[in-house]
């Protein structure tokens, strides 16, 4: 199939008309980056030339990915000695927040994904960021009731949600976990006192964020040496950071919600010159990891399951490939199935728009949404009694799926950025973890916390409005409320065994990254590795954005003739991928980030 490709690629994309794009397409998603610079050990480089090479890493016993080839170095160790991968996770997690601190870290939120080998439940967990028990619903408004500008908003301490990753960290390895507990944090540790060479994708974050990151003198003073920004290859150290690891080996996640670390978080949010925000030690005194049943959606015979509410994830990938479980999408070269893939994920989105929030605090048609019938009804939109055949959906509503009660919500109007991260890990025990992480926007606030960790931005996924046409917005900014996600974590499920584990960075569009990525490997037939390669085509809100510099380019002008109005941008997502399969563990990374896949 890898001799085809590039033919394959030449012509392979859709896209749609404009009705209402988000202002999130005016800030550009974070950049490719090439890896040539990058200091590797043996084992790391090879899996780097694999993925270069577009072949997927092979193993039999356990395997990880994840975005840094520090972190998945740090994870490999932990399951070579005999870890399970919620160990692992911990020590990827710690290694990635000094590596990698523009997109996760002790200061935001993860949602996790579990497949138990054991039991052979499969659960989740949610760690995503909690508002402020102080915020009302016009937190992101001015005097006059109008949303704030993006930035206004982002850029410092009022965007400030209470971080949940330190306690899903602690949480995951409680319920799974093996391994010293302190040892798992050792490699993250010693990086950070005896520093790291700052990767190209780092530096050239920095490079690109310099301006709002010498906003707050702790931030600028980490990134901004001598007011010039980080240098790729420069040796980094972060004595603080390893203080905070060390006191967490102490104490565990305590040490990040009360005591000293937890007054210099709350101090660094109030006091933020400018723009202060309301977190409080109560805040983080009261912060719970909640478990919660795994969303699951029928898709060629099989279950694809993940996060549900406050994540729109697992529901609009299982919306978008339960629609077009009522196709056939046997080739990749058919501009039309790209049609149906487009038309399904606008059909998907406008429902997510409307219904889905933190369902602890509004009601949600959850089941109703991913039911066969639903969605078979949703597919006949596309495909029905049209008067234009083969032409893009004019346009898209949200449908009425079965409630177990009455509600009437406005449709959403929040915004949501690409900078996250994605591990996927499976161990020698035959335990599953998928784990999207984040602390939203690139560097977050941009505000460093006296512990050496940036802290997050997520309170502006929720609706800067409060009410659309007379009618409250499901996911408004409410006390102690969980902004909506669009992290998809996802394991895939057959006859009650997992065969996939995958996820992806990239704001609203990691949706649109998994999806079709399950549809490559499934339907056409991609191994993992070219199934994450392949060129981004996605539509979420009637544009089809193509990935630029790539053969989806090519298609442009077929989508056009469909109906649809075309963007061809920058689409950077950070697919991590392992399929479980009868022959072993087939394990892919993106090649557009830095990320590599280990096993053995």
């Amino acid at each position: 199939m890898r001799a085809a490709l590039p033919l394959l690629l030449a012509a392979l994309f859709v896209p749609l008309h404009a009705l209402a794009q988000q202002t999130a397409d005016t800030v550009a998603p974070e950049a490719a980056t090439a890896t040539g610079t990058l200091v590797l050990s043996d084992r790391a480089q090879a899996a780097l030339d694999a993925r270069n090479a577009g072949d997927p890493v092979v193993a039999q016993d356990w395997m990880v990915v994840a975005a840094n080839p520090l972190a998945v170095e740090a994870g490999a160790d932990v399951l070579a000695a005999g870890g399970t991968a919620a160990d692992a996770m911990v020590a990827v997690q710690a290694v990635l927040g000094l590596v990698e601190p523009q997109s996760s870290g002790l200061g935001g939120g993860a949602f996790l994904v579990w497949f138990d080998a054991e039991t052979g439940a499969l659960t989740t967990l949610d760690g995503r960021e909690t508002a402020p028990l102080a915020v009302t619903p016009t937190l992101f408004q001015n005097d006059s009731g109008e949303p704030l500008g993006f930035w206004d908003a982002v850029v410092g301490g009022l965007s400030v949600g209470t971080p949940g990753t330190p306690r899903l960290m602690e949480e995951a390895h409680r319920r799974w976990g093996q391994a010293n507990w302190g040892d798992l944090l050792d490699p993250a540790i010693t990086l950070a006192e005896d520093g790291f060479n700052v990767s190209p994708r780092l530096a050239g974050a920095i490079a690109n964020d310099a301006d709002r990151l010498g906003t707050f003198p702790a931030t600028a003073a980490y990134f901004l040496p001598d007011g010039a920004p980080l240098s790729e290859g420069a040796l980094l150290q972060n004595v603080a950071y390893a203080e905070t690891l060390r006191e967490m080996q102490r104490r565990g996640a305590d040490a990040i919600y009360h005591g000293p670390i937890a007054e210099g978080i709350v101090a660094t949010v109030r006091d933020a010159e400018g723009n202060p925000g309301l977190l409080s030690l109560r805040d983080l005194a009261v912060y719970e990891v909640i478990e919660r049943p795994a969303v699951c959606a029928v898709y060629r015979g099989m279950d694809v399951c993940g996060m549900g509410p406050p994540s729109s994830g697992a529901l609009t990938v299982g919306q978008i490939l339960g629609i077009v479980d009522n196709f056939a999408l046997d080739d990749p070269t058919n501009a039309d199935e790209w049609r149906l893939i487009g038309d399904a994920s606008r059909l998907a989105f406008a429902d997510r728009g409307r219904y889905m929030a933190d369902s602890d605090y509004v009601p949600m048609p959850t089941e109703g949404l991913v039911d066969p019938s639903y969605l078979e009804e949703r597919a006949q939109l596309i495909e029905g009694d049209r008067l234009d055949p083969g032409m893009a959906l004019p346009e898209v509503a949200p449908g009425n799926p079965a409630w177990d009660h009455a509600q009437l919500w406005g449709d959403d109007q929040s915004l949501e950025f690409p900078s996250t991260s994605h591990i996927s890990i499976v161990d020698s025990y035959g335990n599953v973890l998928s784990m999207t992480t984040t602390i939203e926007n690139g560097f977050g606030s941009r505000l460093m916390a006296p512990g050496g960790f940036l802290l997050n931005n997520e309170l502006t996924d929720f609706s800067f409005r409060t009410h659309s046409d007379g009618l409250p917005i499901a996911n408004r900014v409410e006390p102690g409320k969980r902004p909506r996600s669009s992290m998809s974590p996802t394991i895939v499920m057959q006859d009650g065994a997992p065969i996939m584990a995958i996820g992806s960075p990239g704001g609203s569009r990691i949706i649109g990254y998994v999806a079709t990525t399950l549809i490559a490997h499934y339907d056409w037939g991609l191994d993992i590795q070219d199934a994450i390669a392949l060129p981004h085509a996605v539509n979420r809100f009637g544009t089809y954005d193509l990935e630029e510099g790539t053969e989806a380019e090519a298609l442009a002008p077929e989508l056009e003739a469909m109906g649809y109005e075309v963007n061809i941008r920058g689409l950077n997502s950070g697919l991590h991928a392992i399929a479980i399969t009868p022959d072993g563990l087939m394990g892919g990374a993106d090649p557009r980030r830095e990320g590599i896949a280990l096993g053995q």
